[in-house]
């Protein structure tokens, strides 16, 4: 059987300043979303822009890392990998996240 690999790569503009939250041994965790663009053409040939919103969750030095350099607005590039999850929300319904957790990050601007 062949390896399975789960990475991911995703370039884009962050869409709010991360939110940082500190655990009790000191462990930090860095949640903030990035927004990737892409540009089709429909029916009447007019050139659509399609944005889309990815939620990015960072661990210790990575977050630590995040918290001192990503603000709304940043370009940057992030590496991880997918984690999918599901709950059951207040209402009663199911339901799905899925989260890029980042293992490393490149600011671009």
């Amino acid at each position: 059987m062949k390896e399975a690999v789960n990475k991911v790569q995703l370039a884009g503009n962050l869409g709010r300043d991360p939110r940082i939250s500190e655990y009790g041994n000191q462990k930090k965790m860095a949640r903030f979303s990035i927004t990737t663009e892409e540009y089709k053409t429909n029916q009447l040939g007019e050139t659509i822009r399609e944005l889309q919103w990815h939620n990015a969750v960072a661990w210790g030095k990575t977050a630590l890392l995040v918290e001192q350099s990503l603000t709304k607005g940043k370009h940057v590039v992030i590496n991880g990998r997918l984690s999918s999850k599901s709950y059951v929300a207040k209402d009663g319904t199911k339901k799905y996240a899925t989260d890029i957790v980042v293992s490393d990050f490149v600011v671009l601007s």
